[in-house]
């Protein structure tokens, strides 16, 4: 009856059972077997070298990428509502040690070439103007629209053609990719994105996110940074533990599928009422005040989003039995 957020989702069982595996001592912080064994995990995951870093939290992850990809004299291009320039507090501005995010507009919270080109455009280059070095997207959005493959490619080109970095927030990088059926990989590095932020607690995680680069010296001090920002759990096989967990059997895949796919059955109930397409686990519905209340008094719950919208998320734990009573609410209305 919770619809709130996927970051309250319950964490998987495999998760809980490998923190029990876990728990005989080991070496501390990120000098344990599990956490050693994370950059190959991923590299297999996604077919090229990679270094792999462990965090808490997301904001940790995407202002820790950003401050690997930006100096503090620089820019970062990011949508308007991206998470960055929204909901983490000045955290980017604060790891980078004082780097401008550069909001842009876009439908869906999603970015276009043209908009960046143009916003480059619009930056005198002299010393009088903060100067763009990296360009940060999302995906899924956080108005739960999909990059597709192109779209981020086309991105990349245009970001490489301005000598900007491309960074991805990867909260809900496992409902873009179970939406677009590919090979994580196309929809990451090989269509030019440098560096990921890939979520894990909205999708079965406990406490634990994953920080990709994907060439690997781009990471440069970044274990430095994440000891200094206090993020060097000094039991960090615990962090590890979870994300190995998701990433076995394809789990992370099959929970994002999952979410997706309950999603997708509580939209074809709000039908014209859907502001945006349902593209990944996140819905955004019209309805009044009143209808809002109604919903409410059944027990459903979930975030006003703006005048006459509420945003409805489901989460990787949520099968079409577990949404049917919303969805035949929001018939009713």
């Amino acid at each position: 009856m919770h619809f709130f957020s996927d970051n309250a989702a319950p964490a998987h069982g495999a998760v809980l059972e490998a923190l029990t595996r876990a728990n005989p001592a080991d070496a501390g912080y990120d000098g344990d077997a599990l956490s050693r064994s994370l950059s190959g995990a991923f590299s297999a995951l996604f077919g090229r070298e990679v270094a792999a870093f462990w965090v808490t939290t997301g904001t940790a992850a995407n202002a820790l990428a950003l401050a690997a990809l930006t100096p503090p004299h620089g820019g970062v291009f990011c949508h308007r509502d991206a998470h960055i320039n929204c909901d983490e507090a000045g955290a980017p501005e604060f790891y980078t040690h004082g780097a401008k995010l550069i909001p842009l507009d876009g439908p869906g919270a999603k970015l276009v070439p043209e908009t960046v080109r143009a916003a480059r455009a619009a930056i005198a280059r002299d010393v009088h103007r903060v100067q763009p070095h990296a360009l940060s997207i999302t995906n899924a959005t956080e108005y739960g629209q999909v990059y597709t493959p192109d779209e981020i490619a086309a991105l990349a080109e245009t970001a490489r053609a301005e000598g900007l970095a491309l960074h991805m927030d990867g909260a809900r990088f496992a409902n873009a990719v179970a939406r677009l059926g590919c090979h994580p990989a196309e929809c990451s590095w090989r269509a030019g994105v440098d560096v990921l932020s890939f979520g894990f607690v909205k999708n079965g995680g406990l406490s634990a996110e994953a920080l990709i680069f994907f060439d690997p010296e781009r990471a440069g001090a970044t274990r430095v940074r994440i000891k200094r920002a206090g993020h060097l759990a000094s039991k960090g096989r615990f962090q590890a533990a979870q994300i190995l967990a998701l990433l076995e059997e394809e789990r992370w895949l099959e929970n994002a599928r999952a979410a997706n796919a309950a999603a997708d059955h509580l939209g074809a109930a709000a039908g014209a009422r859907l502001l945006l397409p349902v593209e990944a686990n996140e819905l955004f519905v019209r309805v009044t005040a009143e209808e809002a209340a109604r919903l409410r008094a059944q027990g459903f719950g979930f975030y006003d989003w703006a005048e006459g919208e509420i945003r409805l998320v489901t989460a990787w734990h949520h099968r079409p039995e577990d949404v049917a009573p919303l969805a035949a609410a929001l018939r009713a209305l």
